[in-house]
């Protein structure tokens, strides 16, 4: 795994933790303003239909990385992040529905629309799943600091994909709010969305 992606994220978390140790309220600066995290982006959706950025403009974007072969750590990320969104449904719907999760696969060989559909409808109907081919989902992978790499299973012709756990949130500009953490609670999840989606 890319040392300086790694470096960079831990940076990142950091510094979250860092301004987010001190008060409350909206009135804070978002924890990742100024990162250099985002860009422009056109991949597939679990419909088969081409998706870009521009589509997501003026919503808030709800971002994951992973894939749907993961045998244990993705599936549980999304399913905590949309249990904390599903909350966040129920307490603050207004919020809730100015707020896109989007989940960008990083095995686009074996992650077809038809493998990503199954998968972002077992978590919530308003997840979407993206892919593309190796070289459009390495340029967005870049683009918003996600490393990722291939590595061979314990059973010949079976292989993981190694990559950077991490999930952050986007302002209706595209510009990154805050890292939401995917292990943590529901309700967390949901309380940190709250503060940041206005």
């Amino acid at each position: 795994m890319n040392i300086g992606f790694r470096l960079s994220l831990a940076l990142l978390i950091a510094t979250q933790i860092a301004l987010t140790g001190c008060g409350t309220g909206s009135s804070e600066a978002p924890p990742l303003a100024g990162a250099k995290l985002g860009g422009p982006f056109t991949l597939t959706d679990q419909d088969g239909k081409r998706v870009s950025d521009a589509q997501f403009a003026g919503r808030y974007r709800l971002m994951y990385f992973g894939y749907t072969f993961c045998p244990d750590v993705c599936p549980v990320d999304v399913q905590k992040l949309m249990q904390g969104f599903r909350l966040l449904e129920r307490d603050q719907p207004a919020k809730a529905a100015k707020l896109q999760p989007i989940f960008i696969t990083v095995d686009p060989a074996r992650d077809t629309p038809a493998a990503l559909k199954q998968f972002v409808r077992s978590f919530h109907p308003r997840l979407i799943g993206l892919t593309g081919s190796d070289a459009e989902i390495a340029a967005v992978a870049r683009e918003y600091g996600i490393s990722y790499e291939k590595r061979e299973g314990a059973t010949p012709g079976t292989y993981l994909m190694d990559h950077v756990r991490s999930t952050i949130l986007y302002g209706p500009d595209g510009k990154p709010i805050a890292i939401v953490a995917q292990d943590g609670t529901p309700e967390q999840i949901a309380a940190e969305l709250g503060k940041w989606v206005s």
